[in-house]
């Protein structure tokens, strides 16, 4: 049985975290209970406006091939594709298993977040590409912002370090690297990884010590 005092003093945290929740609703009753006409219209407006620039957004992300899963063509292709996107997720890959286990997860992710370009490259058919941002472990997920590679999944390791990881696991890792928003938690509460920011054109990553 718990301590009596313990009780008490959890019954009073509860009721004061109880009176805090109901005092900022009572402050935002009042608050929209002072719009007079014109206020509600220019929340109205703002708000039309808003949807309208999510539409515009949407619409262009669309023409761009937002919202599929798709293999590059070619070397070329790769730096158009980064160039027109905002956020790029591109993976490296090559016809085994562990990127097809990838392919499955980045073809749900894809849909999911059409804010983000998610598109794939055959690194033994990419040399250039390959040997100028040091590809070595396949899978490999080049996050990339602004046309600048800022950040790498490199295999599983930062997925559990087994095949088996979850769509969540792997969306809550892009979102840390903030290259995809994230509604299940602000990606702004995670501690970004620190991942050295390199150009497109000029990467200067180590070498891995693990090769497939």
């Amino acid at each position: 049985m718990a301590n009596p005092k313990i009780q008490e003093v959890i019954e009073k945290q509860v009721l004061t975290v109880a009176q805090a929740v109901e005092d900022k609703l009572d402050e935002e009753i009042a608050a929209l209970e002072r719009l007079d006409d014109d206020d509600l219209e220019a929340l109205r407006e703002r708000r039309l406006q808003q949807m309208k620039k999510m539409a515009e957004k949407r619409s262009r992300w669309i023409s761009l091939g937002h919202g599929e899963y798709s293999e590059i063509p070619s070397e070329k292709d790769f730096f158009s594709i980064v160039k027109a996107s905002e956020r790029v997720v591109c993976h490296f890959f090559r016809e085994n298993w562990p990127c097809k286990v990838m392919d499955k997860h980045l073809n749900i992710l894809a849909k999911k977040h059409i804010e983000t370009r998610f598109v794939k490259i055959n690194a033994e058919k990419s040399p250039f590409l390959a040997e100028r941002l040091k590809i070595v472990v396949l899978p490999t997920l080049a996050l990339i912002k602004n046309a600048k590679v800022d950040d790498y999944v490199v295999g599983f390791d930062q997925l559990g370090n087994t095949d088996e990881f979850s769509t969540e696991e792997l969306e809550e890792r892009l979102a840390k690297a903030q290259v995809i928003s994230f509604e299940g938690e602000s990606s702004a509460s995670h501690a970004r990884s620190h991942a050295q920011t390199r150009s497109v054109r000029q990467s200067s990553r180590e070498d891995s010590s693990d090769s497939e």
